[in-house]
This record gives structure tokens, C-alpha cells and sequence, in this order.
């Protein structure tokens, strides 16, 4: 599961969101989760000021201090002590506003982190809603190389051996683009969509046997490797059993399949390796004829229908 400190998300959106810490700077520990696991009835990761569905980071705008000053200094006094007491990661008050001294007092006593911004309340809340959505999506790291081949994301699997570095170094030398090596990065971003991207400690590097490491974006400039992209389709490369033939259905439609990751199925190409086959043109291949069943476009399907026509027309 996803973790996210209140110092990570700090240091991680500061910047963007001119961000300045200044109570419950001991409380940098705070957790932040992918909503719905602690049992919460309506959970949420951020939004504005909530006293009854608390959300994990509470926006505190102009409508949320006009409201804390409407109140009776008791009453005041427990709104805000109900605040800090469900323990939020962070409090951001919006647009660079005087911060309520009993609220500062508060954050400080608890080790609540509280923030000021200069940015609108509107803004916050749809940044953050973003990042944070990105940050603690599910998660998962595969076996393989990821390149966009003709703008789609492809990932190369098979065992170890079967020439997925060398098929992919062909293939930026052919003028696609690589996305990472050996362990690409996925994330489930939206209900069907898995992005992938390459760990830093692997970012623009090739490992070829033989040739060890290799920069592809020293070697081959940088518009041959790309930070992320989405994961469309999967190649599989099976090396070829001696004596072994394809039955005939196969051999008219492909070796087509799906592949579950993260519960979404992603389409599955198996290219079968063998000595003297041009790996890198049969992808090229499988990446163009992907992209026509996409469109509708099914050649054997259409090989199937002529068929069926000149069989009809015999008889």
C-alpha cells in the first residue's frame, strides 16, 4: 500500500502551491493513505473544512474562517479541538490569510501540520485532488522493457535470454522510443488506464549483454527515450519448441491473448523467437496491426468472411 508523509507531500508540492509551514512542524510523520482502508464511512483524501467527515488534508478558506468566527468562543474553542483531535495530515489555509491564533496554538500543541498558501482555495483542491490521486494509486512493477512503438505504449516480456534489450536497442535505432528497462513502473491512474515509467535509478539506461549499460539518451539523442507512457499492449516473446507447429486457428488469427494487470486486461501479442526471425519487424507488425482491430479492422476475420462467401458460392 501507498504512503505519503505529510513531509513528502510538503516538500513534493511546496513550490507549485507556495506553500509555508508554520505550526506542527514535529508532525512531518503524518500518513497519508489511499482512501477507504481504515474503515472511515465517507472518506476522503482532501477538501475543505469538515468537522463531521473529516477529510486528510483540510482546506481552510474564507467561508471556513468566516464560519469560525460566527461561533462562540466555547463553542469555538471545541471546533477547533475537534480539528486537530482526528488528526488531519496537514491544515492549508488558502490565499495567504491571517492564521486564527487559537488555530495555530492548536496545530503547534497536537503536532498538526499547518500551511499557508498563496493559491485559492479552488486551486488547491483541484491540485491537490490530482497529485494525490497519482500518488497513492495502486502500484506495480513489471519484468520487461516499455517503449512507445508508433505512439502506443508497448511492453516487451518473456524469459530471460530471449533478447528483450536487444530487440528494444533495434528498435530505438529504428527510431521509437524507450521508456524504461528490466523493471518499468505501472500505475493504475483511472479505472482502465495504467501508466508506466522508469524508476530514476534506471532512467535512460539499456542494459545489453555483451555491451553492459548503454545511455540510449546519450547515444541516440533525446527525443529517443520518453518519461511515461500509457500501457496499450504486450508483447510476449516464447521461444520456439523444436517439432512443435501452431494449430491452424493460431496461425490465421495470431497468438492473441489478454493479460490482467492491476484487474485491467491489457492486450497480449505472443511472437514466437526462433534464429533469423526479425523480432523488431514482427513487433512493428504487431504494434500496426493492433492499432487496425482497434479501429475495426480484422484481417483474418476478413480472410474468414471470403472464405465463407466462395464456399456458399460453390455450393
Amino acid at each position: 500500500m501507498n504512503r505519503l508523509s505529510a513531509r513528502e507531500l510538503y516538500d513534493g508540492i511546496h513550490e507549485r502551491l507556495a506553500l509555508r509551514w508554520i505550526a506542527g512542524r514535529k508532525g512531518e510523520s503524518r500518513a497519508l493513505e489511499p482512501v477507504g482502508k481504515a474503515g472511515a464511512r465517507r472518506p476522503s483524501e482532501v477538501g475543505y473544512l469538515n468537522v463531521i467527515y473529516p477529510n486528510k488534508v483540510q482546506i481552510i478558506g474564507s467561508e471556513e474562517l468566516n464560519y469560525l468566527d460566527s461561533l462562540e468562543s466555547r463553542q469555538r474553542w471545541e471546533t477547533v479541538q475537534k480539528i486537530v483531535a482526528q488528526r488531519p495530515v496537514a491544515l492549508i489555509v488558502s490565499k495567504d490569510q491571517a492564521v486564527p491564533a487559537d488555530l495555530r496554538e492548536a496545530a503547534e500543541e497536537t503536532d498538526t501540520p499547518l500551511w499557508v498558501s498563496a493559491k485559492r482555495g479552488h486551486e488547491l483542491l483541484t491540485f491537490l485532488q490530482y497529485h494525490l490521486a497519482r500518488a497513492l494509486a495502486r502500484q506495480v512493477t513489471l519484468h520487461g522493457v516499455f517503449l512507445e512503438v508508433y505512439s502506443i505504449g508497448v511492453l516487451i516480456t518473456g524469459a530471460s535470454g530471449t533478447g528483450k534489450s536487444e530487440l528494444a536497442l533495434e528498435l530505438v535505432s529504428r527510431g521509437h522510443r524507450l521508456v524504461a528497462d528490466d523493471a518499468p513502473e505501472f500505475t493504475l491512474i483511472a479505472p482502465d488506464v495504467i501508466d508506466g515509467a522508469c524508476p530514476d535509478l534506471l532512467r535512460d539506461l539499456l542494459e545489453v549483454r555483451g555491451l553492459g549499460v548503454l545511455n540510449v539518451r546519450e547515444m541516440f539523442g533525446h527525443t529517443a527515450v520518453k518519461p511515461s507512457k500509457y500501457l496499450r499492449l504486450i508483447v510476449h516473446l516464447q521461444p520456439i519448441n523444436v517439432g512443435e507447429e501452431a494449430d491452424a486457428m493460431t496461425r490465421l488469427t495470431g497468438d492473441t491473448g489478454w493479460r490482467e494487470v492491476m484487474d485491467v486486461k491489457v492486450p497480449q501479442i505472443t511472437v514466437p523467437v526462433a534464429p533469423g526471425r526479425n523480432l523488431a519487424v514482427l513487433v512493428e507488425a504487431a504494434v500496426r496491426s493492433h492499432m487496425l482491430k482497434s479501429k475495426g479492422l480484422d484481417p483474418a476475420q476478413v480472410f474468414i468472411d471470403r472464405q465463407a462467401q466462395m464456399v456458399s458460392a460453390i455450393k
